[in-house]
């Protein structure tokens, strides 16, 4: 049930010990919600989702999986009586959901700009990728995006330039929205491309994302912003103080429960977990997955193909 990098090519090789695998895959983010048929009938109407899977843990707490096909893009976690989702607090600034083509993007934003539930907050061209950013109804940022192909990137000292340009919705919708995406946009594949974080500091995720996990650095020039990934990509993980600067450890509430990363083989989480000592890290390996917290409370948990449904609903 863990997501396949299909739209997203990577080098060949992994790139050593000390960085994640260039075969790395971004896995469905899991929110705590408060009303989780509210979150699920906006998601499978925005976004086209579908149920994959759903289990109820002891005491009655409802885990439910949707997606589209057999790849997830979301975990909902049933949690009533937790406090909203804070803007300010270190947490989850945007799930990025990847799509392969200009045509399956805007069929998405169309279901998701058509839900009376969706906030709307922004298109951008970032020169790498074309962008539309929206809110669902409990606060997680959600981006749909679909990347340039990649020998129209530009790279210089290690780094890939990127911008944020006005992109005209209309105007993409216009040329790009076809009849069949525009009735059917779920029949259109799509996978979790990358994740955005909010934090109290961008030197302490540094040390977390980068030094420690194994990321690698893509774009470090940004005000108040940094940008890393594995095998080429431009990112698979930012974080950002745009809101949350100087923000302390999470407090228990909606919103973001975990960043799950996909590695291709167990020796990719014994080189993690080996970065992971060195720093003196608190973490817990599970045989299948290691689980760890940023500097923030946020869980990581990497883990391998084909992990269980159970293994994944019960993280």
């Amino acid at each position: 049930m863990t997501s396949t990098p299909h739209a997203v090519p990577v080098a060949a090789t992994a790139t050593g010990e000390q960085h994640l695998s260039a075969d790395l895959a971004m896995d469905a983010v899991t929110l705590h919600v408060g009303d989780l048929e509210l979150m699920s009938s906006y998601y499978a109407s925005a976004l086209a989702l579908t149920p994959i899977e759903e289990r109820t843990r002891a005491g009655g707490e409802v885990h439910r999986v949707l997606g589209r096909g057999t790849v997830p893009f979301v975990r909902l976690i049933s949690t009533p009586g937790l406090p909203a989702v804070d803007p300010r607090q270190a947490g989850l600034f945007h799930t990025a959901f990847l799509f392969e083509d200009q045509a399956s993007l805007a069929g998405t934003v169309l279901r998701a700009a058509q839900d009376p539930r969706s906030r709307f907050v922004g298109s951008s061209d970032h020169l790498v990728s074309e962008a539309f950013y929206f809110t669902d109804p409990e606060g997680n940022g959600i981006e749909l995006y679909r990347d340039r192909p990649r020998d129209a990137w530009t790279w210089a000292g290690g780094q890939v330039a990127m911008d944020t340009l006005y992109l005209d919705p209309d105007a993409y919708l216009r040329t790009h929205l076809t009849e069949d995406v525009a009735t059917s946009p779920g029949l259109r594949p799509g996978i979790v491309g990358h994740v955005h974080l909010q934090v109290g500091d961008v030197e302490s995720a540094r040390r977390f994302y980068v030094d420690t996990l194994g990321f690698e650095t893509t774009v470090g020039s940004h005000p108040g912003a940094l940008f890393a990934a594995a095998g080429g990509y431009h990112h698979h993980v930012a974080m950002n103080t745009w809101n949350s600067r100087g923000a302390g450890p999470r407090a228990t509430a909606l919103g973001l429960a975990d960043v799950a990363i996909t590695v291709p083989g167990r020796e990719d989480l014994e080189a993690l977990t080996a970065r992971l000592r060195a720093a003196g890290s608190q973490f817990a390996d599970e045989g299948r997955s290691v689980r760890i917290e940023d500097p923030w409370g946020t869980p990581v948990s990497a883990s391998l193909p084909g992990t269980s449904t159970e293994e994944l609903l019960a993280r």
